[in-house]
């Protein structure tokens, strides 16, 4: 089922898209050389860009016409370098279910997303305290217990070492995968693509050159 549909879609002289569509229930990896327009493509998704020309819809709505507010709470990105609160893990995991406008999360539930991220620290953690990949993991587990229909991930483990890498994206995307929601990633790393994705495509110089 197509969950996002681009057609003629241009942000300045950055991106051009003819045609892609956005399968409901799928990973994605978007891949291509630094400056290739991969980030703006995915954050045209959530309005975090505007559209030059063009239209975007979501589930068969006109992007323009959605509440930005509301569709950042429905497609979620996390970017590289993740935004991080004051204060402990828990607080900052918190935040994202705040912001979704959720049921805050039990320490129990908070436990098993830390997990999920391969990250074996107490909630009650300052974050001040965590080395870059930590605090890449606690964004990683925020994004998760906000339960989105979809994650926007702009190069989430960039800061892992490959076989950490591996293991927090497998145990991530089981879990979306079990609750059947859509994931688009930006990675420089063919071999997460070639591992994880159902879909690979590849954008240079603002044009999307293979699918």
């Amino acid at each position: 089922m197509t969950l996002f549909h681009l057609q003629d879609v241009q942000f300045l002289d950055v991106l051009h898209v003819d045609e892609l569509t956005i399968e409901r229930g799928k990973t994605t990896c978007i891949v291509g050389t630094s400056g290739a327009g991969k980030s703006t493509l995915v954050r045209l998704l959530n309005r975090m860009n505007p559209l030059t020309s063009g239209t975007i819809t979501y589930e068969g709505v006109d992007l323009e016409t959605i509440d930005p507010v509301a569709l950042r709470r429905d497609v979620v990105m996390l970017a590289q370098t993740p935004l991080l609160f004051k204060g402990t893990v828990e607080e900052n995991v918190q935040k994202g279910v705040q912001f979704a406008e959720k049921e805050e999360k039990t320490k129990e539930e908070i436990a098993r997303a830390l997990e999920t991220v391969s990250l074996a620290i107490d909630g009650a953690t300052d974050v001040a305290k965590l080395s870059g990949g930590e605090k890449q993991r606690v964004a990683l587990a925020r994004v998760l217990l906000m339960d989105p229909n979809v994650y926007l991930l702009d190069e989430p483990t960039s800061a892992l070492d490959p076989g950490t890498e591996e293991e927090v994206m497998r145990a991530f995307l089981e879990e979306t995968k079990r609750r059947q929601q859509t994931v688009l990633i930006i990675t420089h790393s063919r071999d997460v693509a070639e591992q994880f994705a159902d879909r690979i495509i590849t954008v240079e110089k603002g044009r999307i050159v293979h699918d």
